[in-house]
């Protein structure tokens, strides 16, 4: 069983190192899920004795004011034999045998964290001790609470304490340890109102009565001891701890607890108490009882743990593979991922993946559609073809075919081709940007570099809008040719009034009357 609590331990210690303090994250955290028990109480509510009287050393700072500004994390640890000592997490390597240098340490890191303007931080310090001395157990001790700033603080401390403490204990895994002094109303205890808010049934709340020898002449605490006064499910504890005079001559722990079980023990209102009384009892009930938590918390751990991996896991993926530190291989990555991109855009048009078909679309369907689209029955007129041969003649009629006149009418038909032909490019150049579109959204190295993703995209697009124009340029360079060059097979075929069994020879008045032209425009068709 002890085990389990070393175990928790260690996975709170990870959480600090991993940054997960218990606070807001995108990320999932394991902090609030773990079983602990947090420390509350008011300013000299004699909370920092109580928590030395269970380690049995003298390690917490002491002073006016707010001395506690950033939650301890205090995992003890019981060791056969050996010297005591205590580790800091932000100091791995360093071994603390002299507990005034840890305590110093608590303050200089305290001020590390907030400075010495008296500030608090919610970033816990985590400080392990071993020694033969102790139970195995974990205590956060919250700063306390106050009533009013002093100089030097924030007009909100006094909100922003009471708001870190509850971030704590309202969590339901969290074990509420209230200390409260005997010598001031229970009913005006700082630890007991707010631990009543977060737990009104007092399922996880343990009371605590501190400075029980300081009550005053024929008054006792024995009411709120026996659960009459404020009853806990869990039976309150009280604690004697060592005066300010005993702090000052540095009166030995071990023989201020033989002190706190003599005056239980010897006392007429607290003797049959006093079984369940002292700071040593303490220590063991709630190592006993964090031990049993843990234990019923186990399956719901070992769940979150497995389901933080798998989400974890999948953030890594989306995030991909390491990025290299030297230029080189930053070069090969990016070589790498433009490669998984260019092979996508291929399997588009290859037809490994859907979108090339559309590219044959625009032959097959596109411009066929275009072309029959075109107004040839205006071109060929009977009107349009009488103008353009008896322009192309001049002053002198053609003899016998009138070759100019063709041309210039097959000039004239082919030039309407330029349009479809340039939407032809035009479509297959948005096709193209689609395909672009797709490969780079289905190359997954490139969603963890966006910036190289946007690169890549503007090169794709700048690439193909260059050859776009190179296209059109080539394709109207191709209709200009199909203009530019008529063949003598092209003429062969023309009709002749040879084949038809007349005269080829004609009058200059015949070779332009309507029989005559109708045979032109039907060569031209």
């Amino acid at each position: 069983m002890e085990n389990l609590i070393t175990l928790v331990n260690n996975i709170q210690r990870a959480c600090t190192a991993l940054g997960d303090h218990g606070e807001e994250s995108a990320l999932p955290t394991l902090w609030d899920s773990l079983p602990a028990i947090a420390v509350v109480g008011g300013q000299s509510s004699g909370k920092s004795s109580v928590l030395e009287s269970v380690v049995g050393k003298d390690f917490l700072p002491r002073g006016a004011g707010i001395v506690t500004r950033r939650p301890l994390v205090l995992q003890l640890h019981r060791i056969d034999d050996g010297k005591e000592y205590a580790e800091f997490m932000h100091l791995p390597k360093k071994r603390f045998t002299d507990f005034t240098a840890v305590r110093q340490e608590i303050s200089d890191e305290t001020d590390r964290e907030t400075g010495r303007s008296k500030q608090i931080s919610s970033v816990p310090i985590h400080l392990s001790i071993f020694s033969p001395n102790v139970v195995n157990l974990t205590l956060i001790d919250l700063p306390g609470l106050t009533k009013v700033a002093i100089e030097g603080q924030s007009e909100t401390i006094v909100q922003d304490i009471e708001s870190m403490v509850r971030s704590f204990i309202e969590k339901p895994n969290c074990i509420i340890l209230a200390i409260s002094p005997a010598n001031q109303d229970l009913a005006t205890s700082d630890a007991i109102k707010i631990a009543r808010e977060v737990d009104p049934k007092g399922d996880r709340t343990f009371g605590v009565l501190t400075k029980i020898d300081l009550m005053d002449k024929g008054t006792n605490a024995v009411d709120i001891l026996e659960g009459k006064s404020y009853k806990l499910q869990f039976p309150w504890v009280g604690v004697v701890n060592r005066s300010q005079a005993d702090i000052n001559k540095s009166v030995d722990m071990i023989a201020a607890r033989r002190r706190e079980r003599e005056y239980f023990q010897s006392s007429p209102e607290y003797s049959h108490l006093a079984h369940r009384m002292g700071s040593e009892h303490l220590g063991k009930m709630l190592s006993k009882h964090l031990e049993t938590v843990i234990k019923s918390r186990i399956p719901g751990l070992q769940s979150l743990i497995n389901k933080t991996i798998i989400e974890l896991e999948g953030e890594l993926t989306k995030l991909g593979k390491p990025i290299a530190a030297d230029a080189g291989g930053k070069l090969y990555t990016t070589m790498e991922i433009c490669r998984a991109f260019d092979q996508n855009f291929k399997e588009h048009l290859d037809g490994v993946r859907a979108g090339g078909e559309k590219i044959y679309g625009v032959f097959d369907n596109q411009l066929p559609a275009a072309l029959k689209r075109l107004q040839f029955d205006k071109h060929l007129s009977i009107e349009n073809v009488r103008k353009l041969i008896t322009e192309a003649d001049g002053y002198q009629p053609h003899l016998i075919a009138p070759e100019q006149g063709y041309r210039r009418l097959i000039e004239s038909c082919l030039v309407t081709i330029r349009g479809p032909a340039e939407a032809a490019v035009d479509g297959v150049h948005a096709i193209l940007k689609g395909i672009v579109q797709k490969a780079i959204a289905e190359t997954t190295e490139l969603k963890q570099y966006p910036t190289l993703r946007v690169e890549v995209g503007n090169a794709a697009f700048e690439s193909l809008e260059r050859m776009r124009e190179e296209s059109k340029r080539a394709t109207l360079q191709l209709v200009d040719m199909e203009c530019g060059y008529l063949t003598v097979e092209f003429f062969r075929k023309l009709p002749q009034d040879v084949e038809k069994g007349g005269n080829p020879t004609h009058s200059l008045f015949d070779r332009y009357n309507d029989s005559y032209l109708r045979r032109v425009d039907k060569g031209e068709r």
